[in-house]
């Protein structure tokens, strides 16, 4: 007899389409299996022979929490090289460490949460580090560049699948999970889904992460906007995986709903596919779908939509077919090509701000200081991989210069922390085989606990000199002399344990408060005061020891003795990324910290050749007056001291350039809640003060000429040509920008915006032409009378340049479009959140589900104006839809009020919406329309009636 051999099951057969191979493996599961997927850890099938699975693979600037990988500068720092070909490279060469490290260790997913596509609003939000710019344009190009290398151009099997973060309009820290993001139609198309849907567009990225924060009243874990807007881009099947424990906030701190299964059952619905919650523990999102299931909440055909989500990725993977997945055999990890690549982006990213008198390049026989806090510092950060190779500053200053011509301060106070029983504080000897510790790989660092295998530190007649740096606000870390930082471990004690600041609560960090009689030090981790015990020091409750502080070295002494010997003095000055600004941190001030200020005036005072290095994830507002030159670059990963090194040597001529403004003072800036870019005049787009250096700005060490610009208008596009020249004597990069204004909107339009770039290299004397095409579609806006994206004809400015000031040629185009037409209100109402200009209101939900509404800000009067309302023959009555309780005011232009509607009393709930009329004269013709609001009430839409 002959054995027959089993049929192969449809999803195993590669000859079908990946869509019929999926709902073949969807029907041989069970209700249970397919609950079980809906966790971010998915577990195996043995009987059908699926492999568990999980989503989720930080992956921002390299691979994050999975140990040692090539760290590439941060995202902040991608996005001002304004390099889209280097960006795809870096994605590349990640995804293939990725590919990589997942051959050895399964824990590492092929499923990454990478990159961040929020727009850089505001430069005080704590995660500005992990965005690539204020502008939609290059965030999305940037974005774009790095998913089609981390996806791969295999044009089947993907090498990992990203998520895009965070959906949608999330730009604070400061109550992220609670605060709402009221975000009007114009801004929503112009602004923040822009750099999405573009992303999307391009057919690389496997699906979104929605944000903590809520948007017009709603949560985004339940968004409208998922579906209304994200699955129509793509007719890929994308994934939507929930941020973490953003599921269970939906009715924890939220209160959004009053059950978690009714939250489960609203989020499944609205799009969201994979549950990131509690841990690897999945036994509570299970229990919650099922208890919705019982409730007739959800139907399996909703939890089948989710999981064939999920399955379409894990297909494109190449996960059911690994004989044919062309990227499983994927060993690049840590190669030569990878290590200089991050050397390359690490340079790319310099911004060279400020050069007066040429001071930079440095001449080679330069006596050179270097001094600052960051001078002999290679900082991660909370989406790092761990170091396997580094080099600092100073290390590549000496490494390029010669240690002999390279003198270190490092600034900080030298410190001996006297007890009141006259005794010192003293770091007890660690095993001298003892290494510092860096957080080995961990699916969660923020679950990693301090040491406890170290002696805590104790009081003695000897002690031990402590290094203090300030970071700011009073915020402060103590280093012993062997580099291990003060740090506060489970039980309260004191060690001196940690390589660096870092984990989700910082053990780190403490303050110095002031006391009668000297400093009570409390550690801001714990927020206890750090007293003195039996078994050693100790983070607890109680009154605290009071501590003299001994000076031993202050940092501003060490900085000007080795200045007042150098030719040249570098300060390095800037951020420590887990400290001050940071993922649940915002910053309060675009201020350098006080101690750094004073290091710089040190230095500036004790020699006027002083070249200050900003390493940072954020810009900041610094008085350069007296600065001969000035550079930034973000954290620029394992290459960024040598990166700067050859920067200063002129080795490599900058050309980064600014993906954000750097505004001038803190007044400048709107509040952090503030999300309206266009009426708050934010952010290049419509800023209108003077800024410290407007974005794409950047110098080089050569010159460059823009000549003969040529527009015409053809294949519904606008085609543009120019010539770029290098007069200067050195090759280098120049990145040309251009930009584009509409002459005369009849709306605010953006002052300039960008609608294209191109980074090239030239030789001295070298030229190339450069030609963009520019879609008929960027010119356009979102037009709020007719709920829909509009180009307006007319005069539109083109301008070409080296940053959004520095425009060198100029023309205009006459543009076909669409003529502004006044609103039919008579036919077809107003809907409130439809407003042309607003004061002292916020768009809110008009229902959990979809539906937005505009309310007044809580004890203030709102107004809405809608401009241009056709009345036709006149109106005679006027109708509101309202929730709540207040009154509505009816007036027209800068008339006085024809009418006031009641709502009084209120309705039961704030969803629970009426309508109130009253009769009103309106004369026939076009006006504009005011409508002011008082008390709690809602306003949902408007109608007009003869």
């Amino acid at each position: 007899m002959t054995a027959h051999t089993p049929p192969t099951p449809p999803f195993l057969d590669r000859r079908l389409p990946f869509p019929k191979r999926v709902d073949d493996l969807l029907s041989r599961l069970t209700l249970d299996d397919k609950i079980a997927f809906l966790h971010q850890f998915a577990p195996a099938v043995e009987r059908l022979g699926v492999a568990a699975f999980r989503t989720g693979q930080e992956a921002l600037h390299g691979v994050a929490w999975m140990g040692p990988a090539t760290v590439f500068p941060q995202a902040v720092g991608l996005g001002a090289t304004w390099n889209t070909d280097l960006v795809r490279r870096v994605g590349e060469a990640v995804s293939k460490e990725v590919r990589a490290m997942r051959a050895r260790d399964d824990r590492v997913g092929l499923n990454v949460w990478a990159p961040t596509v929020n727009l850089l609003r505001h430069p005080l939000w704590g995660r500005n580090e992990e965005g690539y710019s204020e502008d939609p344009k290059l965030t999305s190009a940037i974005a774009t560049a790095y998913t089609r290398g981390l996806r791969g151009e295999h044009p089947t099997y993907w090498r990992t699948a990203p998520v895009l973060k965070h959906w949608l309009a999330h730009n604070n820290e400061t109550g992220r999970d609670v605060t709402s993001s009221s975000v009007r139609p114009r801004v929503l198309h112009e602004y923040d889904l822009r750099a999405f849907r573009e992303t999307v567009e391009a057919g690389a990225v496997a699906g979104v992460m929605p944000a903590y924060n809520l948007v017009n009243g709603r949560p985004n874990h339940v968004s409208p906007y998922l579906r209304e807007h994200l699955r129509t881009w793509t007719d890929e099947d994308l994934l939507v995986c929930s941020d973490a424990g953003a599921p269970s906030n939906l009715v924890d701190s939220e209160h959004y709903f009053d059950t978690h299964e009714e939250a489960t059952a609203a989020a499944l619905r609205a799009g969201v596919d994979s549950f990131t919650d509690h841990g690897t523990d999945s036994s509570r999102i299970t229990a919650r779908v099922r208890g919705a299931l019982d409730k007739g909440l959800l139907t399996e055909s909703d939890i089948d939509a989710a999981v064939r989500r999920q399955l379409s990725v894990r297909f494109r993977l190449g996960e059911f077919d690994p004989e044919h997945d062309p990227h499983a055999l994927t060993t690049d990890f840590d190669t030569p090509a990878h290590r200089a690549l991050a050397q390359e982006a690490a340079e790319q990213a310099v911004v060279l701000l400020k050069n007066d008198g040429g001071l930079l390049p440095l001449a080679p026989d330069t006596r050179l200081a270097v001094v600052g806090p960051l001078a002999d510092a290679c900082k991660l950060d909370w989406y790092s991989g761990t170091l396997l190779h580094r080099r600092t500053p100073l290390e590549g200053l000496r490494e390029r210069f010669g240690p002999e011509r390279v003198r270190f301060a490092e600034g900080v106070d030298r410190i001996l922390l006297k007890t009141s029983a006259g005794t010192f504080l003293r770091v007890p000897e660690a095993d001298a085989d003892d290494e510092v510790h860096a957080a080995e790989g961990a699916l969660d660092p923020a679950l990693l606990a301090g040491r406890t295998d170290l002696p805590p530190l104790t009081t003695d007649t000897s002690a031990t000199e402590l290094s203090l740096i300030d970071w700011g606000g009073g915020v402060l870390t103590l280093r012993a002399p062997d580099g291990r930082y003060l740090s506060v471990a489970e039980d309260g004690l004191v060690r001196a344990s940690a390589d660096q600041p870092g984990g989700w609560v910082v053990q780190e960090t403490f303050r110095l408060e002031p006391r009668d009689n000297g400093y009570l030090l409390r550690h801001i981790g714990t927020g206890h005061p750090v007293t003195v015990t039996a078994d050693g020091l100790k983070a607890a409750d109680g009154n605290g020891e009071i501590f003299e502080v001994v000076v031993v070295e202050s940092g501003e002494d060490a900085v000007s003795h080795v200045a007042s010997q150098a030719d040249v003095v570098l300060v390095v000055a800037g951020n420590d990324p887990h400290i001050n600004g940071r993922e649940t941190e915002d910053r309060v001030t675009l201020a350098l910290p006080g101690h750094q200020e004073r290091l710089l005036r040190a230095a500036r005072t004790a020699n006027p050749n002083t070249v200050l290095a900003l390493v940072s994830a954020y810009p900041y507002a610094v008085d350069h007056a007296e600065l001969p030159a000035l550079l930034w670059t973000a954290h620029g990963g394992q290459a960024a001291g040598s990166a700067l090194a050859r920067i200063l040597a002129g080795d490599v001529s900058p050309a980064g350039r600014l993906p954000q403004t750097w505004y001038a003072d803190d007044s400048d800036l709107p509040d952090l809640l503030d999300y309206d870019v266009i009426g708050g005049r934010q952010t290049y787009l419509y800023f209108e003060g003077t800024p410290l250096f407007p974005f794409g700005h950047g110098l080089s060490y050569a010159s460059f000429s823009y000549e003969g610009l040529t527009t015409r208008v053809e294949d519904g596009a606008l085609h543009v040509s120019f010539t770029v020249r290098n007069t200067g004597d050195v090759t280098a990069d120049e990145v040309a920008q251009l930009y584009t204004r509409a002459v005369d909107p009849s709306v605010p339009r953006p002052r300039r915006e960008l609608a294209a770039l191109q980074r090239v290299t030239l030789a001295p004397g070298e030229v190339t032409e450069i030609a963009f095409r520019v879609p008929r579609s960027a010119f356009g806006f979102w037009d709020v009378a007719q709920g829909r994206q509009r180009v307006a004809p007319g005069l539109h400015e083109i301008l070409v340049g080296a940053s959004s000031e520095d425009i060198r040629l100029a023309g205009t185009v006459d543009l076909d479009g669409e003529p502004c037409v006044p609103r039919p209100v008579m036919a077809g109402g107003l809907d409130a959140v439809d407003f042309d200009d607003q004061s002292d209101t916020e768009i809110v939900d008009r229902a959990k589900t979809s539906g937005d509404s505009v309310a007044p800000v809580a004890g203030r009067r709102g107004e809405l104006v809608f401009r241009d309302c056709d009345f036709g023959d006149g109106a005679a009555a006027i109708t509101v839809e309202v929730a709540g309780e207040g009154t509505v005011e009816l007036s027209l232009g800068d008339g006085p009020v024809l009418t006031v509607l009641t709502l009084s009393p209120g309705t039961p709930g704030p969803y629970d919406y009426t309508t109130v009329s009253a009769p009103v004269v309106v004369a026939a013709g076009v006006h504009d329309v005011r409508l002011g609001l008082r008390g709690p009430v809602r306003l949902a839409r408007v109608t007009f009636s003869v």
